[in-house]
């Protein structure tokens, strides 16, 4: 299924039903997140951005209003729909990661990419290098430190077709060096692809240059 965009119309999480978001430029509101283009989506903890991702990727449907892909409401997506819409259409980087400990970090990666079949194994290889785990390609991620991980988590997103990419505080572990390392590594695949990325924020600290910026 392509993506020509992602709308989202009058949305609430079941949660915060009935509070006042008149200070929200996501919830109750509508938006357009459009290929091509980056945005930026600050927030406070507490606010529902790991909620958004997820309501977007089809993990939760505690919400009101609608999503759609294009002309298609996300709720009557078949199970069939979402499996691809998840294989080539979005690519998710959730905010816990949701690694494999017992895993290296390589094959954390390749699990994602068997399904996929994106990236060779040395292309794998050569993108855990430019983020600077040259010496943790064949290490166990439970034996990583969680700014390690995080970057390992990157990559695996990355290893897949998608026309969105959806971030959940991607660099909320990373000092100023690796955050600008992340930057242009997400900024290269996408731009590949010509795909828009989404990502989520406490303050301002993701070194992606946004077209757009929504306070949550």
């Amino acid at each position: 299924m392509e993506i020509e965009r992602i709308e989202i119309s009058n949305v609430v999480p079941a949660v915060f039903a009935g509070a006042d978001l008149s200070g929200s430029e996501i919830w109750a509101r509508d938006v357009v997140f459009e290929p091509g283009r980056r945005f930026l989506i600050s927030a406070e903890s507490g606010t529902g951005k790991s909620s958004l991702c997820s309501f977007i990727y089809g993990y939760r449907r505690d919400f009101t209003g609608d999503i759609k892909f294009g002309t298609r409401n996300v709720r009557s997506l078949s199970v069939a729909e979402w499996c691809d819409i998840r294989r080539r259409g979005i690519a998710y980087l959730p905010q816990d990661m949701r690694l494999f400990g017992e895993l290296t970090s390589l094959e954390n990666v390749e699990l994602k990419n068997g399904l996929t079949g994106h990236k060779t194994r040395a292309q794998i290889v050569q993108m855990l290098e430019q983020v600077g785990l040259a010496d943790k390609v064949n290490s166990l991620v439970s034996r990583m430190s969680i700014g390690q991980q995080q970057r390992v988590a990157i990559v695996r997103a990355l290893c897949q077709p998608f026309r969105f990419l959806i971030l959940d505080e991607p660099v909320s572990h990373l000092d100023e060096t690796n955050n600008a390392v992340i930057a242009t590594l997400v900024e290269r695949e996408a731009q590949a692809q010509g795909a828009a990325v989404i990502a989520t924020s406490v303050g301002n600290n993701v070194k992606l240059k946004a077209d757009k910026e929504f306070k949550l």
